[in-house]
């Protein structure tokens, strides 16, 4: 099976890549939606976090008060990753099984869509990493658009991410997204086709 591990900042276009891999029937394993299993009532990882950040977490349904938990860590740099230190881990383990489920099921290829691959350390999970990039004040104006957020609060949520220089450095597969979705989608579909070459070329060395 082989995997591509998918990243990139806030209003990079994931989310348009993702949606052109559902529209082939290719698993897309979302580490943000694995994020809130992990906060799940019941979890190694829901225990240690109320241990770490307090009872006052917990709302009065059971589960984590997330706007509590957040007023705790945003604008913190050390108590965030502290949270990321105890919260990472089960996002990991959860991937993981999830990965496995899929191979077992005669997949060979699924795409784990993480936003913090690289800071969580994930890329040996994958076998290619994709990145899509957008430059920084374009992706301002989206982030300001989509959120209703104003520039200065969006350019802060930009400039707290890994540079488009970082994340392309460490990337097999770079998809730029400065343009209109067209440009977009074609880029995708160049990358796409060059892993149906290269998958081929594997399988026929085998």
């Amino acid at each position: 099976m082989h995997v591509i591990g998918l990243t990139g900042g806030i209003a990079s276009g994931k989310s348009t890549v993702t949606r052109f891999f559902k529209d082939r029937d290719i698993p897309v394993i979302d580490a943000d939606v694995l994020g809130h299993r992990t906060y799940d009532p019941g979890t190694d990882t829901f225990a240690a976090v109320v241990k770490a950040f307090g009872d006052d977490l917990v709302a009065p349904d059971g589960t984590i008060d997330r706007r509590v938990l957040g007023g705790k860590v945003f604008g913190k740099p050390d108590e965030l990753k502290r949270l990321t230190d105890v919260v990472w881990p089960g996002i990991r383990k959860l991937a993981s099984e999830a990965l496995s489920e899929f191979e077992a099921a005669g997949n060979t290829l699924v795409v784990l869509e993480a936003a913090v691959l690289f800071e969580a350390g994930w890329e040996d999970l994958v076998d290619d990493v994709w990145v899509v990039v957008v430059e920084p004040d374009l992706a301002v104006q989206r982030l300001a658009t989509r959120n209703g957020l104003d520039e200065a609060a969006a350019r802060a949520r930009i400039d707290s991410q890994l540079s488009n220089a970082e994340r392309m450095a460490r990337a097999d597969v770079v998809i730029t997204n400065n343009g209109t979705l067209e440009e977009l989608e074609a880029g995708i579909q160049r990358a796409w086709d060059e892993l149906q070459t290269k998958l081929q070329s594997a399988a026929g060395r085998k």
